[in-house]
């Protein structure tokens, strides 16, 4: 009797060629999922392919600016995962562009094609925040819940991990500069979050084992001070620096300057968002929306940062130690 096999579910992954994006679309192949992924440019996207096994992950042409494009990416699709998201503005890039109307689009889409839908937003995301980032990510989150109520949303804290803009960009820094800056004195609250832990709870959404309608807000087991995150990456990479406070009045001024560049290091917005703390909040934890409560134990930055810090030191892969 001939074996009937049957095809694996398909997911399609916004933003899959991304820093987070690599780590879901990892954790989904290795489910046995095919995986499409939407991305604006796919023939830059190649690399996502050896991911998988052989056309388990594909790249497909997707602008959330352009909604048939986007109908076209979901389509076939059981479970549809919005990762896209920018820093700053630039170009046609507009906030309320990427994280509303492109959030409401992915919804709309999953909704007609009947798939479930797993969004990730940023912690810190609020209607009355002065960010406008944060106030987008917010109102994204609300248009999505209104036309997907069973979508599951994340919040992820700071995300590090071997591609991060955060750990790199300073670790890089420090190669050639004698001082770090300390924005706002460096008092700002983060709990970086592993990348791989972040894959894994959207992985387990798709698998369904979170629960749909709820907002998880994501944190690392560490609550880490601005200063305390660029000495722990200073001691990484065997690097002495002195941390040097900037007001807050300074690093505005600052960021109006770098925010003209095309692709700015710091903008007024990030000044404005870095006022206030970057942590999971009590209510979340009481209610039981955090990583935690999906049975997942989150990795320390001390774990983590040596396996991919050790090449902005200045014996590379060998610690000072051992050289």
């Amino acid at each position: 009797m001939t074996e009937i096999l049957q095809t694996p579910p398909l997911v399609t992954v916004f933003g899959g060629s991304g820093f987070l994006g690599r780590s879901v679309v990892r954790a989904l192949a290795k489910r046995g999922y095919l995986v499409r992924v939407a991305c604006r440019r796919p023939d830059l996207a190649n690399f996502v392919q050896p991911l998988g096994n052989v056309g388990q992950v594909q790249p497909v042409q997707a602008n959330l600016r352009v909604r048939w494009s986007i109908d076209r990416a979901v389509q076939g699709a059981s479970h549809v995962i919005n990762l896209v998201g920018i820093l700053h503005e630039g170009g046609r890039q507009r906030f309320s562009t990427v994280h509303e109307f492109g959030a409401r689009a992915v919804a709309e889409a999953a909704r007609a094609a009947g798939a479930t839908l797993t969004h990730v937003s940023a912690l810190g995301a609020s209607e009355s925040s002065p960010s406008i980032y944060a106030l987008t990510k917010a109102r994204g989150e609300q248009a999505v819940l209104a036309t997907k109520p069973d979508a599951v949303i994340f919040r992820p804290s700071i995300v590090f991990g071997p591609e991060d803009a955060f750990f790199n960009r300073f670790a890089n820094m420090a190669r050639f500069s004698p001082a770090l800056p300390l924005i706002g004195g460096g008092e700002t609250r983060f709990q970086p979050i592993y990348v791989g832990d972040v894959a894994e709870a959207i992985a387990r959404a798709v698998d369904g084992k979170v629960a749909f309608g709820k907002i998880y807000e994501i944190g690392g087991p560490q609550v880490l001070t601005f200063k305390q995150c660029l000495e722990e990456m200073l001691e990484v990479i065997e690097r002495k620096r002195i941390l040097m406070p900037v007001p807050w009045w300074a690093a505005e001024l600052q960021a109006s300057v770098l925010g003209l560049l095309p692709n700015p290091q710091l903008t007024k917005d990030q000044v404005t968002l870095l006022r206030s703390d970057n942590v999971v909040s009590k209510q979340a934890q009481d209610e039981g929306r955090t990583i935690a409560a999906l049975g997942i134990a989150p990795k320390s930055t001390a774990t983590i940062l040596p396996s991919y810090l050790w090449r902005y030191r200045a014996a590379g892969q060998f610690s000072k130690s051992e050289a």
